[in-house]
């Protein structure tokens, strides 16, 4: 099999990998889980001051995939934030991909 040909095998299967969080997320029940996001999501300008002050991310409008994978790796200690890694802890897979669905389909504010 030619090196190229390898390539865009594996690129086909990560995208098709990466959609299907969002594919098998329901918007509804992550627009349910999402009130503990929008605590610090969903205020306009909001810095946090644990553990450092820095101003929290929107996640409005992010991609499916990338916000499955940074639930992920909160929950398995990949990333570090004290706060995010115990909210992660008690989402399933299935929340998560729920959360991503609904997020994915608002808009960037």
């Amino acid at each position: 099999m030619k090196r190229n040909d390898l390539l865009a095998m594996f690129a086909a299967a990560f995208f098709l990998l990466s959609a299907s969080a969002w594919a098998d997320g329901d918007p509804a029940h992550g627009r349910a889980r999402a009130q503990m996001c929008a605590g610090c999501h969903g205020i306009a300008d909001y810095r946090t001051a644990y553990p450092e002050v820095y101003p929290v991310p929107k996640i409005g409008g992010q991609q499916a995939s990338y916000i499955v994978k940074t639930l992920q790796d909160y929950r398995s200690g990949a990333r570090k934030h004290p706060t995010m890694r115990g909210i992660a802890a008690t989402l399933s897979d299935q929340d998560m991909a729920d959360l991503a669905a609904y997020y994915a389909g608002e808009t960037r504010k």
